[in-house]
């Protein structure tokens, strides 16, 4: 422990050494290059030993530091007496706990030839979606097998994931080798069965090292117990590997924000994503082609003559443009493009399903937009590669989707570039982020489709009907009453000389609609037909009035949205569902009830009651005619 001790004497103590004053080592590390990289794999693979160890052998650890770990050795620590290097990541009280790694832990430290930012990702399946984050903005990836076990599954996903977020070096750490003898020929099967593996994943290099992070083989020194091994150590090839970013000439600066403290000053603030820029490039803006010179740089240090990537900066323009968050700036005779259809893998990160038509809040960059999925082309089993037909996506599938977006976007494919390739869904009801994307290339059917400008206008149809055109949603339960209201509400209406129509579900499933069965997701697709047929009724100047289930939130919400929420009422005809068991008037609940009926609304799926309907009605009542008219005073 002594020895221990000596050797974890942190960087600080080390200034001065070869003769350089504390600032002249301050300074050293400044100037040096910075590399990213993450550790990921399966759990239990020792990512979080590997870490801390680093740090041990780099002399990053405080003397406070170092009392600390090992009085959370000898209470959390799995090694014994001994040192439990992980503790140094696993900050989290559930982490030690369990003896897993949950969150991304970022972990900073440095050698004389390099500084590192490291990104300690979990093992587990159901936390992927941390994995995908910490990958995201690293240059290599440090990908651990235990010797014992070789690749697994984990392994092979985190393997793929790296590849699809733009990593392009691999250190296959094949760790625990004490623990198998320090054997060669485990070594190389593992080496050659990942080899195999990963041949189509693009990477331009995967170094194998065999070491131990508990026991520091091959992590700064090489092993004289693996004489076999000729390669680098582990911090040796992290001092020395070259990744450089791909440049192919253009300017990339998405607009964070308008800065405008006074009257006399306005700028856009962002961060440079590719390029560079300097006083008198033209610029000019992707959504509206508007086209100005840049006049000044200002940073918090002062006016600058050029800004180059990764450079926070203000811009200021020589004239006025129209330009707010979520713009993207690039060079005047670069455009870059835009679209709202492509084709993009998407790794889904959330317990609900993701649904092909269920609508999403997509962020690119600093731009936002309604998405939906269009089509999931295929799924990719990460075991064997092989492409899946698939229908909905669930918790940490990687499939290839077809996205639609409510307004173009700046973009570009994630190859090419990060900061306009890759993007998240997010619920808009929770706010959750669902999905991270990766956009693969635009859809050529966004250019070739427009808007065709009609003579006749829905005004000009409203004025000749007498009405406005409007959206009547009704919702319930199966047996709730939602038809028979409808269509006592349309009596009323058309006794009045107004035009209506009636969409009810069992109808429209005989015709438009009866290519979908009853799962989520075609419930959602459903809907979604229903919302664009109603819209398209109500612009012919009708009321339309809808009577459907429509069981969740979320397509309830879209139909509004797509509608819009002047002309969309929402009825809610709440009705108990012992109630609409007794009147049951198809069958429907009976056979669920035998299980005839495997997706029953009520039953055994769910249906989600509005937050906030616009009306709201009592389908139990006896008396049905006092709530046709509670619906028509509401309407007047």
């Amino acid at each position: 422990m002594v020895q221990a001790k000596k050797s974890g004497r942190n960087a600080l103590e080390q200034a001065g050494d070869g003769g350089e004053s504390l600032d002249e080592w301050f300074d050293q590390q400044s100037r040096q290059d910075r590399l990213r990289f993450i550790t990921c794999g399966s759990v239990d693979d020792g990512k979080s030993t590997l870490i801390g160890r680093l740090l041990w052998e780099s002399r990053h650890i405080f003397d406070d530091q170092l009392a600390a770990l090992e009085a959370d050795s000898r209470r959390h620590g799995t090694q014994g007496n001994e040192i439990d290097f992980a503790l140094l990541v696993d900050g989290l009280a559930a982490e030690r706990e369990q003896g897993i790694t949950i969150d991304v832990a970022y972990r900073f430290f440095a050698t004389p030839r390099r500084k590192f930012i490291v990104a300690d990702t979990p093992g587990h399946e159901q936390y992927t979606r941390n994995m995908v984050t910490g990958a995201s903005t690293a240059d290599v990836a440090i990908l651990l097998v235990d010797a014992r076990h070789g690749v697994q599954t984990q392994t092979r996903r985190h393997a793929y994931l790296a590849s699809l977020v733009g990593i392009r070096h691999v250190v296959l750490a094949i760790n625990k080798m004490d623990l198998v003898n320090y054997s060669e020929t485990v070594c190389e099967a593992i080496d050659r069965t990942f080899a195999d593996y990963a041949a189509t994943f693009g990477f331009d290099s995967i170094t194998a090292i065999p070491l131990s992070a508990l026991e520091g083989d091959n992590i700064t020194g090489r092993s004289v117990r693996m004489p076999w091994y000729q390669g680098p150590t582990l911090i040796g090839y992290l001092e020395t590997v070259e990744v450089r970013s791909k440049t192919d000439g253009r300017f990339i600066f998405p607009v964070q924000w308008v800065n405008r403290p006074h009257a006399d000053f306005r700028g856009f603030s962002g961060t440079v994503s590719a390029g560079s820029v300097s006083v008198g490039d033209g610029l000019r803006v992707t959504a509206s082609g508007q086209v100005a010179l840049v006049q000044r740089i200002v940073t918090m240090d002062g006016a600058r003559q050029r800004a180059d990537l990764g450079d926070a900066v203000t811009l200021v323009l020589d004239r006025e443009i129209d330009a707010s968050r979520g713009d993207v700036l690039s060079y005047a005779d670069q455009p870059l493009e835009m679209t709202d259809q492509f084709e993009a893998t998407l790794v889904w990160m959330h317990e609900d399903a993701g649904l092909v038509a269920r609508t999403y809040d997509l962020k690119l960059g600093h731009q936002w937009a309604g998405a939906s999925i269009t089509a999931i082309k295929y799924r990719v089993d990460v075991n064997t590669m092989a492409r899946e037909s698939w229908r909905q996506l669930g918790l940490n599938d990687i499939a290839v989707c077809n996205v639609a977006l409510s307004r173009p976007v700046a973009f570009d494919s994630y190859e090419r570039s990060r900061a306009l390739g890759g993007f998240i869904l997010v619920d808009k009801f929770t706010h959750a982020t669902v999905a991270a994307g990766m956009i693969r290339h635009n859809l050529r059917r966004a250019q070739n489709v427009h808007r065709q400008a009609l003579s006749i206008t829905r005004e000009d149809r409203e004025r000749l009907n007498g009405h406005r055109g409007k959206v009547l949603w009704f919702t319930g339960l199966s047996g709730s009453g939602k038809s028979t209201l409808a269509n006592m509400v349309e009596k009323a209406l058309h006794a009045k000389g107004l035009r209506t129509y009636i969409l009810d579900g069992d109808n429209v499933r005989q015709g438009l609609n009866r290519d979908l069965g009853f799962t989520d997701a075609d419930r959602v697709e459903n809907i979604r037909r229903i919302a664009e047929v109603a819209k398209l009724m109500m612009d012919a100047g009708l009321i339309v009035m809808t009577a459907f289930i429509s069981p969740f939130h979320q397509e309830r919400e879209a139909a509004r949205q797509l509608i819009g929420a002047d002309n969309f009422v929402e009825i809610f005809v709440n009705t108990p569902l012992e109630v609409c068991e007794q009147r049951d008037p198809k069958g429907l609940y009976r056979k669920a009830r035998s299980g005839a009926i495997p997706n029953m609304t009520g039953i055994n799926s769910p249906y989600e009651t509005p937050l906030c309907a616009d009306i709201e009605v009592d389908g139990g009542s006896a008396e049905l005619a006092g709530q046709v008219e509670k619906i028509l005073t509401m309407l007047a």
